[in-house]
């Protein structure tokens, strides 16, 4: 069955980094674009970044463009994401998500990771 694992959550100071990983398994990794989206307090789940399974190409949310990087590795069935000079309004819970394709139009999301940026 479709599993995704994210990790590397944790408490940083304001202006540090982390990086997430999320490892899936039970499906053809490279053929599925994938997401991360994050839950912050008082508001609705967004998505902050976005890579597409064949060409590779990114997008990222407003608020952390500039910041964030998101990045896939098909061997490892990994994808990361790399935060840097994190804000207070960064914290929240981070998922992971596997977007559909032409074989299966499901989508699956991982468990979470909490993230909380404080001094």
């Amino acid at each position: 069955q479709v599993q995704l694992v994210e990790s590397g959550g944790g408490l940083v100071q304001p202006g540090g980094s982390l990086r997430l990983s999320c490892v899936a398994s039970g499906f053809i990794f490279s053929t599925y674009p994938m997401s991360w989206f994050r839950q912050t307090s008082g508001k609705k789940r967004e998505r902050v970044a976005y890579i597409a399974r064949a060409n590779g190409i990114i997008s990222y949310g407003d608020s952390v463009k500039g910041r964030f990087t998101m990045s896939r590795d098909n061997a490892k069935n990994t994808v990361y994401l790399q935060m840097n000079s994190l804000r207070p309004e960064d914290t929240g819970v981070y998922y992971c998500k596997r977007g559909s394709n032409s074989i299966d139009p499901r989508e699956y999301w991982g468990q979470g990771t909490q993230v909380t940026v404080s001094s």
